[in-house]
């Protein structure tokens, strides 16, 4: 059988590859997009068979960029459902272009991609407190731009993986503030797909997630409380609530609920019934897929 095709979001080295990886293996055709866009539209066009996209990491929370495109607010990927999930410990290490001196004190510019930083405070307050920081577009990227220096002697948080895919030394392994740093990935497919659903990412009978977004009318008493009790009046734990704005107008916010239940016969129509009663109590809703838990 051809070779499953998964993009992720790149460039190359990036933790996303990383991701790709360990979610389908050497054997996958693995494809970089520059954007999160792209790799929505890769899944919607039927240009690839999945995406895979971080949506959240344990020390900085959601990212947005992915709960936008969920959102889809101008409906152009209509097609695109989570049908999995993967989690990846993210290790942070310091690095310099090779052969470079081990003095931190010498190092006058540091790159590594905005969520980084908070992630490794600790680390970067010790060691270089008053040093310049360059935000780049990926922890990758910044291990390139270090690999290709000349002249400046800088520095760059990313993981091993693109470390040893740049080539540069790394001077310090697992920098982040906490030892269970981990991002949550999801990975899309289009609906239609025949292909994507001979990976086996299928619900089991293990624990189950789904993720509902809907839009409530606020000027209206308790319509979130009303929209939430829907998922406990058929057995649903809420697991996460996220929020982004509507952009219809102003003040006016799209719910992100994602919910989990273990199967059994009493729950196994229960989405399907949240998703018969929600409209009743919503403005919109729509359904975004169902996944088996990997936490």
């Amino acid at each position: 059988m051809e070779p499953f095709k998964v993009s992720f979001l790149g460039p190359k080295a990036s933790f996303s590859h990383q991701a790709a990886v360990e979610a389908f293996g050497a054997s996958a055709q693995l494809t970089p997009c520059l954007s999160f866009a792209d790799a929505f539209a890769a899944v919607q066009q039927g240009q690839l068979d999945y995406a895979i996209i971080p949506v959240e990491n344990s020390s900085n929370g959601s990212v947005v960029q992915t709960l936008d495109l969920l959102a889809d607010r101008n409906e152009i990927y209509g097609d695109v459902e989570v049908c999995a999930e993967h989690y990846l410990t993210v290790h942070h290490c310091f690095m310099v272009r090779k052969g470079v001196s081990s003095n931190y004190s010498s190092i006058t510019k540091l790159y590594t991609h905005p969520q980084a930083w908070g992630q490794c405070e600790a680390f970067l307050s010790k060691n270089f407190k008053g040093v310049e920081r360059q935000d780049v577009s990926s922890t990758s990227k910044a291990a390139e731009i270090v690999s290709k220096e000349t002249t400046e002697r800088s520095g760059a948080i990313a993981s091993r993986f693109a470390a040893e895919y740049h080539g540069v030394d790394v001077l310090e392994e697992n920098i982040e503030d906490r030892a269970d740093n981990t991002t949550r990935f999801l990975i899309l497919r289009n609906v239609h797909s025949e292909r994507s659903t001979r990976l086996n990412f299928g619900p089991t009978s293990t624990a189950l997630k789904t993720l509902i977004l809907f839009t409530v009318n606020h000027d209206s008493p308790g319509a979130l409380a009303d929209a939430l009790s829907v998922f406990k009046d058929h057995g649903l734990n809420l697991t996460s609530i996220n929020t982004r704005p509507s952009q219809r107008r102003a003040w006016q916010y799209v719910f992100f609920v994602e919910c989990a239940r273990v199967p059994t016969p009493q729950n196994q129509e229960a989405v399907t019934r949240v998703l018969q009663s929600l409209p009743q109590v919503t403005e919109s809703c729509k359904y975004l897929g169902t996944w088996k838990d990997e936490f």
